[in-house]
């Protein structure tokens, strides 16, 4: 493995800077003045090398800029694809600006694969997803592609529910201007202008943006202040390019992500427990505070008619703090000394930082022909975080200046390789095998209530990938099995040496068929999603006092995804998504807190659903274009409940929700310079009160159980009415 190890480097990294073979390609221009069989005319290499092509054997949906335009007047990310199969979103603040969530059959963000150009984004530690960080980032995505289970070898973060990958490497031959204005519910406004030079002195172009979204949430308190721009810049020659780009976002927002305890459901929906450890008023400075900067170069390069290569480097830095106001503390917890000091308060303010920077490189070899689609590729990486704490409240009183109560190091290391084949062996049958091979090192120092504990872990994955397609006149059909293997996260490691979690697995496999007619399409994909020691919440504590998940033997989720579009006319077109899923566990054990006993008790439970893993979601959208001036969508999307723990207790539920929303979408102007597009929102129409993300936790005192329900509820009827302006 080494050996083959080796090689694959040498290969994708090394090799391609030698070839010296001339380029066979010829640059012309069409009618419409761009580059047809340049560098320019091809998908770039990076996202070629992670996509799958529509003939390859997984599930997946392809979202086009025109589409995520659609939506993209001011909230996150994940809420500008919550209409494809199998996706249901949330939002701390309730209305998708802030801090959201996304699930995919099931799985959060955590175990989804992100990538930003073929570039990692998952946080290397959390895995999390933190589109907050870079704020209207959907401003500048071309395009989506969203391979649902398994899928193919990518960068970064293993893929246990989902891979999800956003590019903006687009070429813009021609200059644009774009200026964008929404104002929303809740005091949301979003303000943005996006910009390109087209294509100059034949050889370079330059894209940016600039973004600015405010919202005060619907949840008491729970405030945005988001900025965010993109700059993109590329020298174009015939057979190759090079291009920049350097993006960053800042996030102010008001904690919000203790949730609404269930009590106060039907009396005070918005009510905000954070900051309310301050006796007279809620800490108005309960505050997250982030910056996050991205830097990616990319070269690609066609060798000859055949040969294509290309790598990148990032680095992407992060720094900031979120703040707490703390009631009644014990100063020891924060190694302070206070021997000798007089009047000593009660409370303290207490910031917990996170510095870190993650770099690294990724690159791809492909070669096409008319029996072979091929690509070698990988990429290595390097996390470094540091976590601290401080006590500004302090920091000249009681404690000396600069003063850290805990200070926490973490390094990370990853590689990965792969080798992707896809080969014509019919006119009608093709086979697809991709091998990837995965190396990760991760070493943390500390904890934050367990400062002394030192972790180091090593992995070492294989991740096969196979299946066969077949394609005649309007069907395509196929079947897939793919296997993935992923560490655990950064908190699953605060466990003593006897109690360190296990790596899981997942064997998924796929099969499906399409059929289209020239006014209707059906897509249906069967899915069975075998764990092996996947990592859950149980409630217990393991020996150094810390909650963290515990691997349980055996998991599944088995599926039916169905999709229906059809067009009755040029004004009137429907699509109709419907996933049908059972998600369970089939053995473990809950531990609950016994205070009056001072210990935990264990529950036995078999064959239970897993948490926040509804068994059915359906999404339908009707279009009606009464010409080519207006058009109107109204959506529809039913979730079924959700338990909010793996016990299928019925008092822990998310219940069923069902939402409508109407959009429409009027061109004031059209003209070949100069367009206006107005477009006005109503979401969740019917007013319906609902929370699609929650959590639960019980505890023994007095003899008796209490269960605590806490749930993140979204805005009722809300409105957002955007206008937008293009100049080509």
């Amino acid at each position: 493995m080494t050996k083959l190890l080796g090689t694959l480097v040498s290969i994708i990294f090394f090799v391609p800077l030698m070839a010296q073979q001339p380029a066979k390609f010829v640059v012309r221009k069409d009618s419409s003045n761009k580059y047809t069989d340049s560098i320019r005319s091809l998908p770039p290499l990076e996202i070629r090398s992670i996509r799958v092509s529509e003939q390859a054997p997984f599930a997946k949906t392809n979202i086009s800029k025109a589409q995520i335009a659609l939506n993209n007047v001011g909230q996150d990310l994940p809420f500008l694809i919550e209409n494809t199969p199998s996706v249901v979103v949330h939002a701390d603040a309730g209305i998708g600006v802030g801090y959201t969530g996304i699930r995919i059959r099931g799985t959060d963000a955590t175990r989804i694969n992100f990538t930003l150009n073929g570039i990692p984004y998952n946080d290397p530690e959390s895995m999390g997803t933190f589109f907050v960080n870079i704020p209207d980032f959907g401003s500048s995505v071309n395009s989506i592609q969203i391979q649902r289970g398994v899928g193919t070898s990518t960068n970064g973060a293993g893929a246990f529910g989902a891979s999800i990958n956003l590019m903006t490497n687009e070429y813009n031959p021609s200059a644009y201007l774009t200026l964008q204005n929404t104002v929303g519910s809740f005091n949301s406004f979003k303000n943005n202008l996006v910009f390109g030079s087209g294509l100059f002195n034949n050889k370079f172009t330059i894209d940016g943006r600039i973004s600015s979204i405010t919202s005060d949430g619907f949840i008491d308190r729970a405030s945005s202040n988001l900025k965010s721009f993109y700059l993109s810049t590329t020298y174009w020659g015939n057979q190759s390019s090079l291009r920049l780009n350097v993006f960053s976002g800042k996030e102010k927002t008001y904690q919000a992500w203790y949730g609404v305890p269930q009590e106060l459901l039907g009396t005070n929906r918005t009510f905000n427990p954070a900051g309310t450890e301050k006796a007279d008023a809620p800490y108005e400075n309960q505050t997250d505070n982030y910056r996050q900067t991205h830097y990616q170069l990319f070269y690609n390069k066609n060798i000859n008619g055949q040969w294509k290569w290309n790598t990148a480097f990032y680095l992407t830095t992060g720094k900031g703090y979120y703040e707490e106001y703390k009631a009644g503390v014990n100063f020891s917890d924060y190694n302070i000394d206070i021997t000798g000091k007089a009047n000593v308060p009660a409370d303290l303010v207490r910031r917990r930082w996170l510095d870190n920077q993650f770099y690294g490189q990724i690159a791809a070899l492909s070669y096409v022909d008319s029996l072979n689609d091929l690509t070698i590729g990988g990429g290595w990486s390097i996390y470094d975080g540091l976590h601290f704490g401080t006590v500004p409240y302090l920091s000249n009183t009681f404690a000396p200046s600069n003063f850290k109560y805990y200070d926490n190091d973490a390094l990370k290391k990853e590689m990965n390789s792969y080798i992707k084949w896809e080969r014509k062996l019919t006119k009608t049958f093709k086979s697809f095998i991709d091998l990837q091979y995965r190396f990760v090192n991760h070493q943390m120092n500390g904890f934050t209530k367990n400062t002394d504990l030192a972790i180091e872990r090593k992995f070492n994955f294989f991740n096969p990938k196979m299946g066969l397609t077949y394609q005649a006149k309007n069907i395509f059909y196929y079947t897939s099995l793919a296997v993935a293997n992923k560490e655990p996260n950064r908190d699953d490691f605060e466990a003593s040496a006897t109690e360190q979690p296990k790596k899981e697995q997942l064997i998924d496999w796929e099969t499906g068929f399409e059929f289209k007619k020239p006014t209707y399409a059906i897509n249906a994909n069967v899915y069975y999603m075998n764990y092996k020691d996947q990592l859950v919440l149980t409630g217990k504590i393991n020996d150094v006092g810390a909650y963290t998940r515990t691997n349980v033997p055996k998991s599944y989720r088995a599926g039916l995804e169905l999709q229906v579009k059809y067009a009755l006319n040029k004004k009137y077109s429907s699509s109709y998504s419907i996933t049908l899923s059972q998600n369970k566990i089939e053995a473990f054990t809950e531990y609950i807190d016994d205070y009056d006993q001072s210990t935990q008790v264990a529950i036995q439970h078999k064959n239970t659903n897993i948490a926040l893993s509804p068994s059915l979601t359906t999404n339908r959208t009707f279009n009606w274009k009464p010409n080519d001036k207006l058009s109107f969508f109204w959506t529809t999307k039913y979730t079924s409940k959700q338990f909010l723990d793996n016990t299928q207790n019925k008092t822990r539920v998310l219940d069923a929700y069902f939402i409508n929303d109407i959009n429409a979408h009027w061109t004031i102007m059209n003209k070949s310079k100069f367009t206006m597009l107005l477009q006005f929102y109503a979401n969740n129409l019917l007013d319906v009160k609902y929370a699609p993300n929650g959590y639960t936790y019980s505890y023994i005192s007095d003899r008796s159980v209490t269960t605590s329900n806490n749930y993140y509820p979204m805005a009722g009827r809300n409105y957002w009415i955007s206008l937008k302006i293009d100049l080509k």
